[in-house]
């Protein structure tokens, strides 16, 4: 195994407090979002001084109380439960130290966010082929796929993991949207015959280049973890408990995910378990890496893109009518079929079915090594007004430049299937905080990912045609 490279240590500014004078900030409209209903507030207010309120309106979940044993100090809501943002403070490193753990031996994250939402019955297949853009019926039984739920105008609802469990379960692993509810809604005559249900199982990741080697000592044989494939799925039992094992997660690392059934039950016996098993792989609890994510072009919803974004516009458009590998022929009718291959028409004729497009970005400034409290404008490479916005930011330690996702406007770039890319080289201008940078920074679209991803996706075996098309 090659030694791995130690991440350099640089002072960070990111907890730089900087005042805000709150009756100078304003919405910018110079940035095209006329194709929305609602913007992205563009405002800049900075990291705004609060305090989360922890009452019963939002759920904890099974395994809270534990992430606050482990030293959790902040957090966020996702999908309508507490979740942990920040083990590690900032004047002991910050989220850092987290990436370093990452990088070198392995982590576990609490993911009880990502609820759990179970079809099942006769028609469970029929049901889900309709709500998802990919073929439903490629999905074999202990498989899993990253899958796009959509609404009838071709905007994003959801990008879950599915997991098919048996011919007639399958488990939405939800990212951050009320999908129960809206599948529910789908199904309201019962026209399926199904039952939808939130389940209680929450995951927790296993994450960095030890979770194979941890992976074994917690389970032994009850799994060939050798042999599991990417998104497979296995039963195993973690501390004496019923789990579901997968080989994905969040982070563009190796990594497993562990699903406990009957987790407000049983959350202290798996927890500990792990715990227990990643001693001697010097096992660390963080945060989801938001830097690692960022790396691997692993989309945040509502961060990077929402219901009026379509997959074209942020990396997804091969998942629409995905029907294997490199084939795009589902022939089943699904929810936001007609207005998707509308717009995958107009794109094919040269057309702009839309303003702003995801990119990814290599921009200078000082190390950012926080979460950015405001989308950061973005404007043409000799100043001017702003055109887009930065989603997600961070330092790269390898690469030793600042990286984002942001939008632009869309300049007609497709590659070799057809699909939106940025203009790979062209230049920008990013308005970044004063702490980063006094003036605005240089910034250059690249491909996505910026990072090879252990297990890359159909995604990124696309983006890698591109890039070798550069060279």
């Amino acid at each position: 195994m090659p030694k791995k490279k130690k991440i350099k240590k640089v002072k960070s500014v990111s907890f730089k407090n900087e005042k805000v004078d709150y009756n100078k900030v304003k919405h910018n409209t110079s940035v095209d979002q006329s194709d929305r209903y609602v913007p992205y507030n563009l405002r800049q207010s900075g990291p705004t001084k609060v305090e989360m309120l922890i009452s019963t309106r939002v759920r904890k979940s099974p395994y809270w109380h534990l992430s606050m044993k482990a030293g959790c100090w902040r957090a966020t809501v996702y999908n309508r439960v507490y979740h942990p943002r920040g083990y590690v403070r900032p004047e002991k490193g910050g989220a850092m130290v987290e990436y370093a753990a990452i990088k070198n031996h392995v982590t576990m994250w609490n993911v009880a966010v990502e609820r759990q939402i179970r079809v099942k019955g006769p028609d469970a297949e029929k049901f889900i082929n309709y709500v998802i853009t990919r073929d439903a019926t490629k999905i074999s039984t202990m498989r899993g796929r990253y899958v796009v739920l959509c609404n009838y105008k071709g905007g994003v609802l959801n990008d879950p993991v599915l997991m098919r469990l048996a011919d007639d379960e399958f488990w939405f692993s939800l990212s951050d949207s009320d999908i129960g509810m809206y599948l529910q809604g789908i199904n309201a005559d019962k026209r399926f015959n199904i039952e939808i249900d939130e389940i209680d199982t929450c995951p927790v990741q296993i994450q960095g280049p030890k979770a194979k080697a941890l992976m074994k000592d917690l389970i032994g044989d009850q799994v060939d973890m050798d042999n599991i494939p990417f998104y497979g799925l296995a039963e195993a039992k973690v501390g004496g408990r019923s789990c579901v094992i997968s080989q994905s997660g969040f982070s563009g690392e190796a990594g497993y995910e562990i699903y406990l059934r009957n987790a407000t039950l049983y959350a202290e016996d798996m927890w500990n378990a792990v715990l227990q098993a990643g001693k001697k792989h010097k096992l660390m609890v963080i945060a989801p890496a938001h830097h690692r994510r960022i790396q691997a072009g692993i989309l945040s919803w509502g961060q990077d893109m929402d219901q009026e974004h379509n997959p074209f516009q942020c990396n997804l458009g091969y998942q629409v009518s995905l029907s294997g590998k490199g084939e795009w022929n589902k022939q089943a009718d699904y929810v936001g079929k007609e207005a998707l291959h509308k717009i995958k028409e107009q794109l094919k004729n040269g057309d702009k079915p839309y303003k702003l497009q995801l990119v990814g970005l290599e921009m200078g400034g000082n190390p950012i090594e926080e979460y950015a409290p405001d989308f950061w404008l973005i404007s043409n490479s000799d100043g001017g007004k702003p055109v887009g916005y930065v989603t997600s930011p961070w330092y790269h330690p390898e690469k030793r430049k600042n990286i984002a996702m942001g939008y632009v406007p869309y300049e007609g770039n497709l590659s070799s299937n057809g699909f939106p890319i940025g203009n790979f080289g062209k230049k920008y201008k990013v308005h970044l905080p004063k702490k980063y940078s006094n003036k605005p920074v240089d910034a250059v679209v690249v491909p996505i990912p910026f990072t090879e991803s252990f297990n890359p996706n159909t995604r990124e075996a696309k983006i890698g045609e591109e890039k070798d098309s550069l060279h």
